[in-house]
């Protein structure tokens, strides 16, 4: 008997067409916050139907990708369906939750950044420090010192832990960002920041873990006597 195949399946129009769209998104030509063209501006552009264009939009929503604000248009929420899960998930878990993980994931990727840095990195590093030294509202200088985390998590060359950290990042802004901290409280978060990179430069793989694992501490301990 010869082997039974399966029949070959072409995907729908509206399948592919969800691809198209995301793909738009994680490349970024639609980034998180943008409002995406009007149905009836993407069925002109996209030469399909009306009711193909909805099909595709409402999966992508479903997917948690898009979010449809009434009387105001489709938005772009996340990057990916991962990112989604996770922002949902961040959201709603209690800070101290968040802020281990954030332990975890910082003290692992700095260990990879002092192995892995380029020069440009430790610039990039230096640069992101004085910026946010220089932010004068606790908002603005959480906002700061997330992209110089995020910088010391892209200098580690891993695209996954990248993306989760990027997810959690929004969520520690959310929760911590209107913290106040003691004099004393950002001098030593600033001293930590510094040695931080430090080690980087000087590839010390535990330097680096144990003050990235400080920092969250006492970022922790600020938030904590602000409950």
């Amino acid at each position: 008997m010869n082997d039974l195949r399966a029949p070959h399946r072409v995907a729908s129009l509206a399948a592919q067409l969800v691809d198209t769209l995301r793909e738009q998104i994680a490349s970024g030509e639609w980034p998180v916050g943008m409002r995406i063209p009007a149905e009836n501006d993407l069925v002109k552009q996209l030469g399909v139907g009306r009711t193909t264009v909805r099909e595709a939009l409402g999966a992508l929503v479903h997917l948690g990708l898009l979010e449809a604000r009434r009387g105001d248009g489709t938005y772009v929420r996340a990057s990916s369906e991962m990112q989604s899960v996770l922002m949902r998930r961040a959201s709603s878990s209690r800070r101290g939750d968040v802020l281990e993980l954030r332990a975890v994931l910082e003290e692992y990727a700095s260990g990879l950044a002092a192995v892995r840095r380029s020069d440009d990195d430790l610039a990039e590093l230096r640069h992101l420090l004085e910026e946010s030294e220089k932010r004068d509202d606790t908002r603005t200088a959480a906002e700061a010192d997330v992209r110089f985390h995020q910088a010391v998590v892209n200098a580690g060359r891993n695209s996954l832990l990248t993306e989760v950290y990027d997810v959690l990042s929004a969520s520690v802004v959310e929760q911590i960002g209107d913290t106040l901290w003691t004099d004393e409280t950002a001098d030593e978060h600033a001293r930590l920041h510094r040695q931080l990179i430090d080690a980087i430069a000087a590839q010390d793989e535990v330097g680096a873990r144990y003050c990235a694992a400080e920092i969250v501490k006492l970022t922790g301990a600020g938030a904590e006597r602000e409950k």
